[in-house]
């Protein structure tokens, strides 16, 4: 199996509908096709102002400045940027605001940024997937376990998941899903990815787990892969939908903190012991940095009943709720059966409660993939 494109797609894909492209210079015309090409993206081109339909319909608009007054009174609509030819012309600004366009772009200067959009257009991006994160508050607080019970009980209700292992050492999830011998992508196959990675191609490249999809380690000696690597990734996970969940290492190496900066929200398990407690306070404060949504998720019974919603009031962190163990969980892992799988065991029910929280009603429709 292949590693997903970056910035251009394979020989025997198709092209998807691409943006519609507005200007009467040849130039300008012949660039902007270039880009749309590296994109995916086959684009329409109209020299005049364009039929209103066409104007409605497109997926994106691209209008150069040269066109820019006669198209001004065509109805307003999302997706409009314009092409400034002159950076020293300022009144371009003006006539971006008559024309209700989204951004003014100068190329080459913008050539990355418009790439990045042309192609989600091309890929019919919804709303981004919610990514949530989850950390251990010290060494075997449950973490992983927790991380992987919220992907399988999302993917169970409906939702389109995808679970990311942003832990080198943390054994591969992939073993903690049942499925350490499933074909598909592993980090280390991902390690070289530069610029963008296309959403559909990473999920039909991943192991498809418990109704899932799964990136994780392989039991090979890579141990970390560049920051750049996982900011590609997770742009491309984000970018089907749904629920995406990161299970993070407590000490937050290069690739870890740029995940974080990814992440809409984030769980921190802490046993209710005092020890953990004092651990947690020091991973909660490097999450901080890049975080700003960082919730307690507490691990009960502790040792002298320490109260759970005063851990959290301690940590100074949002309380998410309490964890009680689970019995016949660790021989349900070695039988290869993940963790949530139990639906009404506590971690499902768990999961299933904060799901319905952050995470929007499941379509009549929806894909779990």
């Amino acid at each position: 199996m292949s590693t997903p494109t970056t910035d251009s797609r394979p020989a025997d894909r198709p092209a998807h509908a691409g943006p519609l492209i507005i200007t009467a210079d040849d130039a300008l015309a012949d660039h902007l096709a270039r880009i749309c090409a590296a994109a995916g993206a086959e684009p329409q081109l109209a020299h005049a102002e364009p039929p209103r339909a066409l104007w409605e319909d497109a997926p994106l608009v691209l209008v150069g400045d040269d066109l820019a007054e006669s198209c001004s009174g065509l109805p307003r609509r999302a997706g409009v940027l314009l092409l400034g030819l002159d950076l020293d012309d300022g009144s371009v600004w003006v006539r971006a605001v008559r024309l209700g366009a989204e951004h003014v772009l100068f190329l080459p200067d913008a050539q990355a940024w418009l790439l990045d959009r042309i192609a989600d257009a091309a890929e019919g991006v919804g709303p981004p997937a919610l990514t949530v994160g989850v950390l251990g508050g010290r060494g075997g607080a449950g973490a992983s376990t927790l991380a992987c019970a919220l992907a399988v009980t999302a993917a169970r209700s409906g939702h389109r998941t995808m679970l990311v292992d942003a832990d080198p050492l943390g054994g591969g999830l992939d073993v903690l899903l049942g499925g350490e011998t499933a074909e598909g992508l592993r980090w280390p196959d991902l390690a070289s990815s530069r610029g963008r990675i296309g959403g559909a191609e990473l999920t039909d490249a991943l192991p498809e787990l418990q109704g899932l999809r799964a990136l994780s380690w392989d039991r090979s000696d890579c141990l970390a892969i560049p920051p750049e690597a996982m900011r590609s990734v997770l742009a491309a996970a984000r970018r089907r939908g749904g629920l995406v969940v990161v299970d993070l290492p407590r000490h937050l190496d290069p690739a870890a903190a740029r995940a974080l900066e990814q992440i809409d929200t984030a769980l921190l398990v802490v046993p209710a012991e005092l020890r953990a407690l004092a651990a947690a306070d020091r991973v909660a404060a490097a999450a901080r940095m890049r975080l700003t949504d960082l919730r307690a998720v507490v691990r009960v019974p502790g040792p002298v009943g320490l109260p759970t919603a005063e851990i959290a009031r301690n940590l100074g962190l949002a309380f998410a709720g309490e964890l009680p163990p689970e019995p016949g969980l660790g021989l349900d892992v070695e039988r290869g059966m993940p963790p949530g799988l139990r639906e009404r065991g506590p971690l499902a029910r768990f999961c299933s409660g904060f799901l319905s929280e952050v995470m929007p009603p499941v379509a009549a429709a929806g894909g779990a993939s």
